[in-house]
């Protein structure tokens, strides 16, 4: 058996979620906030059977999308704050961890 925990961005989450519940998989969702931006995120976490793991990963693959986003990168410089020109960053997609499972129990 695999543990896979999949740390997708908050707007791709319900996608994610419900495709892999559709295709007869059980989820857990945990909210979680991190990365460069401290934004918020959702871990997901499926328990499998190792031949399901490449099905699993593609639904989360399907539904996660990475996307550009604007950030401001303002400066301290002495007595003040100087901004400087927003820059473009690559936000979103999946980081997947798959993981093995020693033991099941559902009680």
């Amino acid at each position: 058996m695999k543990l896979v925990m999949a740390i997708v961005n908050a707007d791709d989450a319900h996608a994610v979620i419900n495709n892999l519940t559709q295709e007869g998989y059980s989820v857990t969702r945990l909210a979680t906030t991190g990365g460069f931006l401290k934004t918020g995120n959702t871990t997901i976490i499926v328990g499998v059977e190792e031949e399901k793991v490449a099905p699993v990963l593609e639904i989360i693959k399907k539904h996660s999308h990475s996307r550009k986003q604007l950030v401001s990168t303002a400066s301290e410089l002495g007595m003040g704050f100087f901004p400087s020109v927003p820059t473009e960053i690559t936000v979103g997609g999946a980081t997947i961890f798959v993981m093995d499972v020693e033991q099941f129990a559902k009680f």
